[in-house]
């Protein structure tokens, strides 16, 4: 019999400490392995609450980014030995309760990047909370995305999101940037990987403990989309090579014994 796989919850947090025993008290125990926390520079009682939880703490020497806090989450999981990965924002913003859902495709070898999706469903982003200028945005570029990656996904935007141990493998995600659009970056790298990705409905929540970007850094934001996706574009048609989406895995190939042609998968 199998062993089951070891799932790691990793927790980017900076100024969390309002949410942040909420949200670890909602995970699934029986699920989860362990659970790792990446402090960003936090300001608050974000690392005496992470302290008190027992938890696996990690913290950044000053503040360099989200997209800096997942690379650390990812680097620490993998050297934790993780089978799956799973991104938890300590902001409550997402429902923790759903980690056996965004992890079972993953188990049942139908995905290996799982995004939870806030647009996927019956339910309303925009009854939920989301700003409808944050909707229609989410809606054009996820358009744009699904067009450019081939897919035909219900949002690309999310914070909740689960990685099987080979895609994090297979992609440069150390070569991304520290900020936001570092999760438009390593789904590009996904997809230029090969790797499937799959999508489930998760509720969300918006309250003033929950982080939120404004209205100007989401336009920003946009624009760093867009560039990315020309990018994976122009990369994909062999016009301008990127070596961040090129995968790691495609780089070398294994030699079977006392031969000098690659083994076949």
């Amino acid at each position: 019999m199998m062993a089951p796989p070891k799932v790691v919850v990793v927790m980017p947090a900076y100024n969390a400490g309002r949410t942040l025993k909420l949200t670890y008290e909602e995970l699934p125990k029986e699920s989860v392995n362990l659970v790792i926390l990446v402090d960003d520079g936090s300001r608050d009682q974000t690392l005496e609450i992470a302290r008190e939880l027992g938890l696996e703490i990690f913290v950044h020497d000053k503040n360099y980014g989200y997209g800096a806090n997942q690379k650390t989450c990812y680097t620490e999981a993998l050297k934790a030995g993780a089978d799956i990965v799973v991104m938890v924002h300590p902001d409550y913003q997402y429902d923790p309760t759903l980690v056996p859902k965004m992890i079972e495709p993953i188990v049942k070898g139908e995905a290996d990047l799982v995004l939870g999706s806030r647009l996927k469903g019956g339910g309303s982003a925009i009854a939920q909370g989301m700003p409808w200028w944050k909707y229609i945005s989410n809606r054009f570029l996820t358009g744009v995305e699904n067009v450019c990656f081939g897919l035909h996904l219900s949002e690309y935007h999310t914070g909740y999101r689960a990685f099987n141990r080979e895609a994090l493998e297979a992609v440069n995600f150390r070569m991304n940037s520290d900020g936001f659009v570092f999760d438009q970056e390593i789904i590009a790298q996904v997809v230029s990987a090969g790797m499937r990705i799959g999508e489930i409905a998760v509720p969300v929540r918006y309250f003033a403990e929950a982080s939120s970007a404004s209205f100007f850094a989401s336009c920003v934001y946009g624009l760093k989309i867009l560039w990315v996706v020309t990018r994976y574009t122009l990369h994909r048609s062999g016009i301008k090579h990127s070596r961040r989406l090129q995968s790691l895995r495609g780089r070398y190939s294994k030699l079977s014994p006392g031969s000098g042609t690659p083994a076949s998968d």
